[in-house]
């Protein structure tokens, strides 16, 4: 709780340790885990650990590496040893061998959070790359998702799972997605990109969007810069600035539009998806465009449009916000304060540390019912949760002190 405000971040991250894959992997397929090698014989792998730290970063002297594929697209030593720094002079230790029960809590705790929906940070990378073997990409996610499903059993009042999907297997995209309604997690994270060559609304996910319209399951859409899918930007640019830039609000406009003209939100009235981290700012204009062009164009996408675009998003889609944006006004007026969310993003690079101080603080500008419903109420009814009385209970504090 935050200035008298209870506060759900409905977009933090964790940082899986390098543990995860060694310990929940199945043992035919350790040696395909995802790891550091060198990328330089002049020094050795652990005094390279040693002299740059931070083995959830990119040490300039380390590849990141799965089954022999890269991990990252465009990523330069001199951008893993930035990232490095920038994290270990905001956080400190605290992340060092990767996420732990106490440092998630104590960062919540900080930022005056009382409760988290955990979205991942390395598995958004390792289930986008176009060429891994789709047996590999299934078994990281269920390694994941059991990792993620342990971590939050020690603080479920407080900690919130979102599962992941690989899509490079359709079929197995269901069956990960039953297991971890299993869970009683109700929210699973896509990528918004074209990955293994299929789009959002390809015909072979139809079943999972049935199954999630069918189970209540919400649906993410995260994006993150530098994979090795097809992405917004990344064939002009090498450089985090043009690529991260790029990436995020364009292939969200894209997924937003992907799910429209494909008929998933026209066939699945009940399904609620969000769209992350990429600001709220290009919405109004989105919309409009995508109302004009309907205007004239609504013949050709009749079949599976059958409403004003804006109409679509107001029914079942959410946005998150960013407190320092500009236009936050003609967000609210465009798409109405009910369907508008908050996240934290720790602990990105681009993590704001004040930013949860900050967005309460646009009480001023909006007006503190609105600030309630976008910290509270509206990630309760987009996640479908039901928060217990005390969002950090007794148990949770004291683990978050050890």
């Amino acid at each position: 709780m935050l200035n008298g405000f209870k506060i759900i971040d409905a977009d933090c991250h964790v940082l899986e340790p390098l543990s995860l894959w060694e310990e929940r992997l199945p043992p035919e397929l350790h040696h395909r885990r995802p790891r550091y090698v060198e990328a330089s014989p002049q020094m050795p792998l652990a005094e390279s650990v040693e002299r740059f730290g931070w083995r959830g970063l990119i040490p300039r002297s380390l590849r990141f590496v799965v089954d022999g594929e890269e991990v990252f697209h465009a990523v330069t030593g001199a951008l893993g040893v930035e990232a490095a720094r920038v994290a270990r002079e905001r956080f400190g230790d605290e992340l060092e061998h990767g996420t732990t029960l106490a440092s998630q809590l104590q960062a919540l705790r900080r930022m005056g959070v009382d409760a988290a929906f955990l979205y991942p940070t390395g598995m958004l990378h390792l289930l986008a790359i176009d060429p891994l073997d789709p047996a590999l990409t299934v078994a990281l996610a269920r390694a994941y998702n059991d990792w993620l499903r342990d971590l939050c059993a020690q603080a479920p009042d407080v900690l919130q799972g979102v599962g992941v999907v690989s899509r490079h297997d359709p079929h197995a995209m269901v069956e990960e997605l039953i297991r971890i309604d299993g869970f009683g997690w109700k929210a699973v994270h896509l990528r918004p990109n074209v990955v293994a060559g299929r789009r959002l609304s390809d015909p072979a996910h139809e079943p999972f969007w049935e199954e999630c319209e069918r189970r209540k399951i919400a649906v993410g859409i995260h994006e993150a810069s530098h994979a090795r899918v097809p992405t917004a930007g990344d064939i002009r640019f090498t450089s985090r600035f043009g690529l991260h830039a790029c990436s995020h609000p364009l292939e969200q406009m894209m997924a937003f539009l992907d799910l429209l003209e494909g008929g998933v939100l026209e066939r699945h009235p009940d399904l609620q998806v969000a769209f992350f981290e990429a600001g709220a700012g290009w919405l109004p204009y989105w919309l409009w465009r995508l109302d004009e062009e309907y205007e004239d164009l609504a013949w050709e996408v009749q079949h599976n449009v059958r409403a004003r675009p804006s109409e679509y998003f107001r029914r079942q889609c959410y946005i998150a916000v960013e407190p320092d944006e500009p236009g936050l006004v003609e967000v609210v007026r465009t798409v109405g304060e009910d369907r508008l969310l908050f996240g934290s993003d720790y602990p990105h690079m681009d993590h704001d540390t004040e930013v949860v101080s900050k967005m309460v603080a646009l009480e001023a500008e909006l007006g503190a019912d609105t600030v309630r419903k976008i910290l509270w109420e509206n990630p309760c009814r987009f996640y479908r949760w039901s928060p217990p009385a005390e969002a950090l209970p007794a148990s949770a504090a004291a683990a978050a002190r050890s």
